[in-house]
């Protein structure tokens, strides 16, 4: 189905406004002179505004589950299976920061139905990397995660990229997903680190699910 360009330019417009000063902070009138459309036309595209940033949180997480599942498919090896998600995590994490700043920001300012759509999206999200820990532990590869406390604190490590990291910095992308992982496996590990798992692999996967340059 062809991309209609507006609707694009409208969402684009209200994933910088919404990063930059929250949803309750950004008005009708605003987001339709961003997208450059009329405020009578805005309607149009999104619905209502509380929709749009519905769909976008929820766009956002299944481009992410995606591409996850993707990353590990036929990975059977529960070390290589995590280093996937953690890398993919992080440099998703890192391209698509405003993004990733109103789906961590904004889930309390939608209603109860919309906000169970966009939870039910992240759960089935961090029920892969559930699932995966529980594999490692059953291989004695990682240590048993029974409340998920270590896998919520890798997954916050791994989303906290968004909010510092910069393409201008000391660090290059590919260098800080192999900290992040080595750091994640170590922590949920029960020996050495594993070698790292296939960078390439992940980054294809997030220039292909995101269409950005990685």
């Amino acid at each position: 189905m062809a991309v209609n360009p507006t609707q694009t330019r409208v969402r684009n417009a209200a994933i910088r406004l919404f990063a930059k000063k929250g949803f309750h902070g950004v008005g009708i009138r605003e987001l339709a002179q961003a997208a450059k459309v009329s405020p009578a036309s805005l309607y149009h595209y999104i619905g209502s505004k509380e929709e749009l940033l519905a769909d976008i949180m929820w766009e956002s997480l299944e481009r992410l589950l995606s591409a996850a599942m993707l990353a590990t498919t036929d990975v059977a090896d529960p070390q290589e299976k995590l280093g996937r998600l953690v890398t993919l995590h992080v440099i998703a994490h890192a391209v698509q920061a405003k993004e990733t700043a109103v789906v961590d920001n904004e889930l309390r300012s939608l209603s109860p139905k919309l906000r169970k759509r966009v939870i039910d999206k992240r759960d089935a999200y961090e029920l892969l990397w559930a699932e995966t820990v529980e594999q490692g532990a059953e291989a004695g590869v990682f240590r048993p995660d029974p409340d998920g406390t270590a896998r919520r604190a890798v997954l916050e490590m791994c989303s906290g990229v968004a909010r510092w990291y910069s393409p201008k910095g000391e660090i290059k992308l590919d260098a800080l997903a192999s900290q992040f992982t080595d750091l994640a496996l170590r922590s949920l590990g029960t020996g050495d680190a594993p070698p790292q798992p296939d960078m390439e692999r992940c980054r294809t996967i997030v220039k292909y699910t995101w269409g950005t340059r990685v």
